[in-house]
């Protein structure tokens, strides 16, 4: 009988560098403000997913209770962050990131 590979904190970290860098990859190429915006929120989930298995690893629920706060930013932070973007999305089409300067006033 085959025995299962259990995966341990570092294949936890080796996923959330990768998806960290696939959200940093996609912030610094991307110029659509709504794929920005998921690329940001894969990048908060990327680091939740780093204080998680680091938190379980050593056996310490601190790493978790971050994760709670950034969790709650991040929510905040939809809801404003989306509510400007598609506020802007609805008047004007095509929207690149570098119209988003017109908000300076």
């Amino acid at each position: 009988m085959l025995s299962a590979i259990q995966p341990t904190t570092s294949w936890y970290l080796i996923l959330a560098a990768v998806l960290f860098g696939i959200g940093a990859f996609g912030v610094m190429v991307r110029r659509n403000p709504l794929v920005m915006f998921m690329c940001i929120e894969l990048m908060l989930n990327a680091v939740n997913l780093t204080f998680v298995s680091l938190a379980t690893g050593l056996t310490d629920i601190n790493g978790q209770v971050v994760v709670f706060f950034v969790m709650v930013v991040a929510a905040a932070e939809v809801v404003v962050g989306l509510g400007i973007i598609v506020a802007i999305m609805r008047r004007r089409n095509g929207v690149t990131a570098d119209d988003l300067t017109a908000l300076k006033g």
